[in-house]
């Protein structure tokens, strides 16, 4: 109860709703799913194991994802088993690990609801898909997330992110790419390469929500390479000397290794000799975490707000925009082309009888007896 009450006041002394920055080992508690280790182990069908190709690749497992993408290729032509896979999927190879992503993905893609309903953690899942969180940014490939918040918008990989015009609400930011594209797979080291040249413009485009927004981190390590990438990006971003402004903030969610206790606690994490302070929550039952989130609820749904902040967009960038108001049930929405947006500039404090005091209203018909 001490870590759902001390949530529960950070989440509600924020003007903005929460964000989730989901990691693996969210996919590996709720879906059973494999370490990225085990994940590429799957897929060593020639008779080197993973291990094989670590050491060849000096312990740098992207780079060795890089060389198993290559054997996987070979085989992957001619092996009767990818069969039907190379049927449908052979006009898509366009380099030497395209088949190894394509694989990944058709292993990812099965897993799912069936699975979490299977989890030894129903009370949690149960209560992750009612949490009306403003957004959830996340490195996993699979689909889980958005069977879970179906309502969100998804953005796929860094260059959708970067060249769109994200809400920053009801949306879902796969930064690494989905198993619903195999090409945007952030796989192999060149793939890394790639996303740590664009991570100072990526953190430059989540600067705003790492700063209004408490960000809650589970599934990671607080070590992990990936977050302290983005950190240590978005500590240059905001500087040293406003790096203060992210406490509470940052928020991460940790099971409990043996011989520790439950408890909720302000840290820190050094990067490169920068102290960032952070909110490190140990507990093995995240039911307490996703109570306090539950806690924070907003009288408009998240998708629906996503409407409406699109529309502003559109409305004050477009040079002939729409003049059509219709007054309709919220709970009807389910698509942003169904909303119209109306904005009202230099509306002043009005007195009784004004025409803002009564807003829009019901027009209603005076019958009238016969003479």
């Amino acid at each position: 109860m001490i870590i759902e009450q001390r949530l529960t006041e950070i989440f509600k002394e924020k003007s903005a709703g929460p964000f989730l920055f989901v990691g693996s080992g969210f996919s590996r508690r709720y879906l059973g799913l494999e370490d990225w280790n085990g994940l590429l182990s799957k897929f060593c069908v020639i008779g080197k194991p993973f291990a094989y190709y670590l050491a060849s690749s000096d312990g740098d497992t992207p780079a060795a994802a890089k060389l198993l993408a290559q054997d996987f290729n070979a085989y992957w032509w001619n092996a009767p088993e990818y069969a039907e896979s190379r049927a449908v999927n052979a006009g898509k190879i366009i380099d030497s690990t395209s088949a190894l992503r394509i694989e990944i993905s058709r292993h990812l893609s099965r897993l799912g609801e069936t699975d979490a309903k299977a989890s030894p953690y129903p009370e949690e899942v149960a209560l992750l898909s009612t949490l009306n969180v403003d957004g959830i940014i996340t490195t996993n490939w699979d689909p889980f997330l958005e069977q879970l918040y179906p309502d969100y918008k998804k953005y796929i990989g860094q260059s959708e992110l970067l060249f769109s015009n994200p809400q920053e609400i009801g949306e879902i930011y796969k930064i690494h790419g989905c198993a619903t594209r195999p090409a945007s797979l952030t796989l192999t080291s060149d793939d890394y390469a790639t996303f740590n040249d664009r991570n100072p413009y990526l953190a430059a485009k989540l600067i705003t929500i790492f700063v209004e927004h408490p960000i809650v981190f589970l599934g990671y390590s607080i070590s992990d390479e990936n977050i302290a990438s983005l950190l240590r990006s978005i500590s240059l971003c905001v500087g040293a000397e406003n790096i203060e402004k992210l406490r509470r903030n940052l928020i991460f969610v940790r099971r409990l290794e043996s011989g520790e206790q439950s408890g909720i606690s302000d840290t820190y994490i050094a990067i490169d000799g920068v102290q960032i302070p952070l909110v490190l929550a140990q507990t093995n039952d995240f039911t307490e975490v996703y109570k306090a989130l539950a806690a924070t609820k907003r009288k408009i749904p998240a998708r629906i707000l996503r409407y409406c902040k699109e529309q502003l967009y559109e409305l004050v960038t477009s040079a002939e925009p729409e003049k059509k108001m219709a007054v309709i049930d919220m709970d009807s929405i389910q698509d942003k082309n169904e909303l119209e947006f109306v904005v009202g500039v230099g509306v002043k404090a009005f007195a009784e009888g004004d025409i803002g005091a009564i807003g829009y209203d019901t027009i209603e018909v005076l019958t009238c007896s016969p003479i």
